[in-house]
């Protein structure tokens, strides 16, 4: 039988009790929206840590859109595919589309509040799974630019071959299930109903430990 969650609060309890050596450390929690902010707001609240969010999104090649040729985040441009029959112009086009795009998905969540600096701080990424890895690790290499202390991913489900690969690239990789045979990240979990951008930004907007989350 499938081991599965019961929903992301499940899994974010799962996960918070294997971060428990990281508590109260000089840190930022870093979830990636939308499904990511649930469990991260939790890991915040027993870690004693802020939340932040990361954006990111993929530029897909012009032949096929689902294939990543590289990602976009607030901090820059990654170029990681093949760039075969792909030109500069159309790179630099569609990453300042997209980036529009995220300044305003960005505005929406956070308002004026500016991101906290991220150097020499302890840094976990939060998701509610990896499936390819493209956001994760355009979020790792982002972090990497602003000279954190140490890196952490904590994940309650990746495939094995993703879930070695990253254990490679950051300070600690933390993942619940790690399946041989994967298909969804939505079928580990009992409830895996879609988080809307109103929910994000309830938690966003939630206190940790009777002060505002620092953003």
């Amino acid at each position: 039988m499938q081991f599965m969650f019961k929903d992301r609060i499940d899994a974010a309890n799962q996960l918070a009790e294997q971060l428990t050596k990281y508590k109260s450390k000089d840190g930022v929690v870093l979830a990636i929206p939308r499904g990511g902010v649930p469990i991260g707001y939790i890991i915040a609240k027993k870690l004693n840590m802020p939340l932040e969010i990361f954006l990111s999104k993929k530029i897909g090649h012009p032949n096929n859109p689902e294939y990543a040729i590289g990602s976009v985040s607030l901090s820059g441009v990654i170029e990681n595919g093949s760039l075969d029959e792909v030109t500069e112009e159309y790179i630099q086009r569609e990453s300042e589309r997209i980036l529009k795009n995220l300044k305003e998905k960005y505005a929406l969540y956070m308002g004026t509040k500016k991101s906290a600096s991220l150097t020499n701080k302890t840094v976990i990424i939060v998701d509610d799974g990896i499936a390819t890895g493209s956001t994760i690790k355009a979020a790792i290499q982002s972090v990497k630019k602003s000279s954190p202390k140490e890196i952490i991913v904590a994940v309650p489900v990746a495939p094995q071959e993703i879930a070695t690969k990253f254990s490679r690239v950051v300070d600690d990789f933390i993942c619940i299930i790690r399946p041989s045979i994967f298909h969804a990240v939505g079928s580990f979990f009992k409830d895996f109903s879609q988080v809307s951008d109103d929910d994000v930004m309830s938690y966003l907007n939630r206190k940790l430990d009777g002060t505002h989350i620092k953003l």
